[in-house]
């Protein structure tokens, strides 16, 4: 068998009262001079690993393998809470909101996920996890202000369950899309 299954990421998704709770704390924020390019409410993720493109012949393994890392974690609640940003203040690159909550354990689970993931040969960045919720992404030349994200510094959403882990495939393009491929119960 050949092919890609395509590009894919391993996912916790806030329910929608906690989107939209956020999604109005930013609102304030959306036209500010500076601001990034922001990502639409619609497809906010809590990435716990980054896959990109996994041949067809490793989909069936990868699900199998990510069964068990998903079953070892505990019921978790988080919270989006507070925010930040990759790079620096005069070259800021991704804007995100942070979390509260059971952080360690999603931590924990997210480096299961990675070895499931290193245990099928599949290539994985080997940087350390860090629980954010990507907001908007700066572009390159344009202005931006490195300070914004400080303005959601006592940002406090309301918390809730992480009822499962998602696969998802995701559809670039000019409107990128994402496809529900499988999910495991969390706890």
């Amino acid at each position: 068998m050949s092919g890609s299954a395509g590009r894919l990421f391993l996912a916790v998704d806030p329910p929608a009262t906690a989107v939209a709770h956020l999604d109005r704390a930013l609102a304030p924020l959306r036209s500010a001079p500076g601001a990034p390019r922001w990502t639409p409410s619609a497809r906010w993720h809590l990435t716990l690993l980054f896959l990109g493109e996994v041949p067809a012949d490793r989909l069936e393994p990868l699900v199998t393998a990510v069964a068990p890392a998903v079953a070892a974690a505990p019921a978790m609640s988080l919270q989006l809470s507070g925010a930040g940003r990759f790079g620096s203040r005069r070259r800021p690159a991704v804007c995100w909101a942070g979390l509260a909550g059971d952080v360690p354990e999603l931590t924990a689970l997210a480096g299961r996920l990675t070895g499931a993931a290193r245990g099928l040969g599949l290539p994985v960045e080997d940087r350390p996890f860090r629980a954010h919720l990507t907001l908007g992404r700066w572009r390159p030349g344009q202005p931006a202000d490195g300070d914004l994200p400080e303005r959601l510094a006592g940002y406090r959403g309301p918390g809730w369950p992480v009822p499962e882990v998602v696969l998802w495939r995701s559809h670039l393009g000019p409107e990128p899309r994402y496809e529900r491929v499988t999910a495991w119960t969390v706890g």
